[in-house]
C-alpha cells in the first residue's frame, strides 16, 4: 500500500528541455488547463510528454494539441484519450494579446512546463517563440561550452 503512494507526487515540474533549443522564447505566460479525473492523476505521477506540443487558437479560445498524457493505469472505461486537445485557460486580456501576437509570420505558441501549484491544480507555462536557425543553435551550443570551461577554471 505504501509503494502505491510513492507513485504520486505532490510536486511535479515536467520541462520541455527540446523547446528551448529549438525556439527562441519571446514571451512566457502560465495558464491552466482543462483536465478530467484520470488525466490530473497521470500527470501526478508524471506521465507527460509535451515534445510535439503546440498551441492553436480557435474561436478566440486557446487549445492545446499533442500534450501526451499517459492513460491512468488504475482508470476503468472512464479512462482519458491520451493525445486529446485540451483548453487552456488564461484572462481575456492575455489571450488577445498572444493572438495579437501569435498571427506574426514565423511565431508559435508552445508548451514549455507542466507543473502542479502550490494550491494543487495542474498548470502549463506556455511561450510565445519564433524557430532557431541553424547558425542561432550553434551560437547557443558555443555560449554553452565557453560558460561551462569559464566555471572549471573558477571563474
Amino acid at each position: 500500500m505504501a509503494k502505491e503512494k510513492d507513485r504520486i507526487q505532490k510536486f511535479v515540474n515536467i520541462v520541455n528541455r527540446k523547446a528551448s533549443f529549438e525556439y527562441q522564447f519571446l514571451d512566457k505566460y502560465t495558464a491552466g488547463i482543462m483536465l478530467k479525473g484520470t488525466e490530473i492523476k497521470s500527470i501526478r505521477e508524471g506521465k507527460v510528454n509535451m515534445q510535439d506540443g503546440y498551441c492553436v487558437f480557435q474561436n478566440g479560445e486557446l487549445w492545446l494539441h499533442n500534450l501526451h498524457i499517459a492513460t491512468y493505469t488504475e482508470g476503468t472505461h472512464y479512462n482519458h484519450e491520451p493525445m486529446r486537445t485540451r483548453k487552456l485557460l488564461l484572462n481575456k486580456k492575455e489571450l488577445r494579446r498572444l493572438e495579437g501576437k501569435a498571427e506574426e509570420q514565423g511565431v508559435t505558441i508552445i508548451p514549455t512546463r507542466v507543473f502542479i501549484n502550490d494550491r494543487g491544480f495542474a498548470k502549463v507555462e506556455i511561450a510565445l517563440a519564433r524557430g532557431k536557425k541553424l547558425y542561432d543553435k550553434r551560437q547557443d551550443i558555443k555560449e554553452k561550452d565557453v560558460q561551462r570551461e569559464m566555471d572549471r577554471s573558477g571563474y
